[in-house]
């Protein structure tokens, strides 16, 4: 399990940094354009929508590598001088409490995106499953970014995938701290 969700992670990872150096090269193209407007130029068009877009999708697709291979950030100062076994269970209480924070997110992520649907829950066809999924509005609104026109789900969708992936990364480390807290701290 351990080796499948490092693939995927470490795929995410590859995409979202793809991403980011694609916003990175987008960003000069359009800075460059705006200064040599005078020649006929431009900036690129919406360059502030596929930024916003593309670092929130990008963020999402850094978080499960980073909870696989516990990169989040801790404090160690007191964890140093106590063994193995407690800092394993200080471990374990972390990834608990992150598999949580991942869940929730993950959940209002998802909540979000089909928010932007222009769905009904009164539609007979699609409303048993807003009613499971708890949304009960009887309206939406169809949002779409002002210069590019994207549908606002897209980023919701794009981020919802690494969000639930790093809930169920977040549900593995558990798994995998309450195994070394039980071993004394092995990894």
């Amino acid at each position: 399990m351990g080796a499948v969700l490092g693939w995927m992670a470490r795929a995410l990872a590859l995409l979202g940094g793809v991403i980011l150096a694609g916003l990175a090269g987008m960003t000069v193209a359009s800075i460059t354009g705006r200064a040599l407007i005078s020649l006929g130029f431009g900036p690129v068009k919406g360059d502030f929508e596929l930024v916003q877009l593309g670092a929130a999708v990008a963020v999402f697709s850094f978080l499960p590598l980073c909870q696989l291979r516990r990169g989040h950030v801790t404090v160690d100062i007191l964890a140093d001088a106590l063994g193995p076994r407690i800092k394993a269970a200080l471990g374990l209480v972390g990834n608990i409490a992150i598999a949580v924070v991942s869940l929730i997110v993950a959940r209002m992520l998802w909540l979000g995106m089909l928010e932007k649907f222009c769905f009904s829950p009164q539609d007979p066809a699609i409303g048993w499953l807003w009613d499971m999924l708890g949304v009960a509005e009887p309206f939406c609104w169809v949002e779409a970014t002002y210069e590019l026109g994207l549908p606002a789900w897209w980023g919701y969708a794009l981020g919802s995938l690494g969000a639930w992936l790093f809930a169920v990364v977040a549900l593995y480390t558990v798994w995998r701290s309450l195994n070394e807290t039980i071993r004394g701290g092995a990894p």
